[in-house]
């Protein structure tokens, strides 16, 4: 099984891009296997009083679990050992075209591989645009609107959430709220997203109020558009492979905003992966994901080193 044909079938969207990358034309749709919802007992309401978890629907595909028709927005934390803790928050931010969660491949194991290194990681169940309760008519129905919304190489896709954009920033001030339950920083709060995850978690940065945005910002897998980059915008690490076939590289036009607007950023490139190989895959570079982005972040808390005499 290819690299591409894994990431697609973990986020039920199998698509072939054209190679101007203007339209992406559905492929055969993987069978979503449909599942009780699983126990999440650490799961904290963002707004208690804010939609239902009935009204959720749960799959499992490849073994890993997605989600759709979120109404109840909710934050997990996954704590580091107290031997092990570094005083860090990461806010893990799963994809999915804002109509699925990818909660297993890119939310729950995330999370456990940065706190298994010192971070305490909080994993958002953002709000999800509508979707036909039936699994036989929710892959259709996605990739429409996954068609609909792709504008091509260079653009942001129209298909947007600012419902979700809102959980974003509820999330980094529960966070901040409670940094000294969590043994954590207020002022060291990063959000890592991946696909329509990574367009909420900048989508966040460019609503946020002055100086209440993320502390850092990790772009995995997300549109490459050129944006207006804010004054007080964090340092960034993007990565995506160059054989995306949902998000064209186009010269990397997000991460030249942000080089030329004098902001920190890191990229990284990969030959092959696809779209949606969250933490990598064997036998690609991509498995070299969050040793980079570990090293990236540790990086940030270290002075900037001297130039050459």
């Amino acid at each position: 099984m290819t690299t591409y044909r894994l990431g697609a079938l973990l986020l039920t969207l199998a698509m072939v891009g054209s190679k101007a990358g203007l339209a992406a034309q559905p492929a055969t749709m993987p069978p979503a296997v449909s599942a009780v919802a699983p126990s999440e007992p650490d799961a904290l309401p963002l707004d208690s009083a804010r939609g239902k978890a009935s009204s959720e629907v749960w799959a499992k595909i490849m073994g890993n679990y997605v989600v759709r028709n979120v109404t109840q927005p909710t934050i997990t934390p996954v704590l580091p050992d107290p031997a092990k803790a570094n005083g860090k928050a990461i806010i893990v931010v799963p994809g999915g075209a804002f109509m699925m969660l990818s909660l297993g491949w890119e939310g729950w194991n995330v999370a456990k591989t940065l706190a298994d290194h010192g971070y305490a990681a909080f994993v958002l169940k953002y709000r999800l645009l509508p979707t036909p309760k039936a699994e036989r008519e929710a892959g259709p129905y996605i990739l429409a609107k996954m068609n609909a919304g792709l504008l091509g190489e260079g653009k942001m896709p129209t298909l947007q959430n600012q419902d979700a954009t809102q959980d974003g920033l509820a999330a980094l001030r529960f966070v901040r709220a409670h940094a000294r339950d969590y043994h954590i920083d207020p002022k060291k709060v990063g959000m890592l997203g991946f696909s329509a995850g990574a367009m909420l978690s900048l989508n966040t940065v460019l609503s946020a109020p002055p100086g209440e945005g993320p502390d850092y910002l990790a772009y995995v897998y997300g549109p490459q558009a050129a944006i207006d980059v804010p004054a007080d915008a964090p340092p960034m690490f993007a990565a995506i492979a160059f054989d995306d076939p949902l998000f064209p590289t186009g010269g990397f036009p997000l991460t030249q905003a942000w080089h030329r607007a004098g902001k920190a950023v890191e990229l990284h490139a990969y030959q092959s992966g696809g779209h949606g190989f969250g933490m990598g895959f064997q036998g690609s570079t991509t498995s070299l994901i969050m040793t980079e982005l570990l090293a990236w972040l540790d990086m940030q808390d270290r002075p900037a080193p001297a130039p050459a005499p």
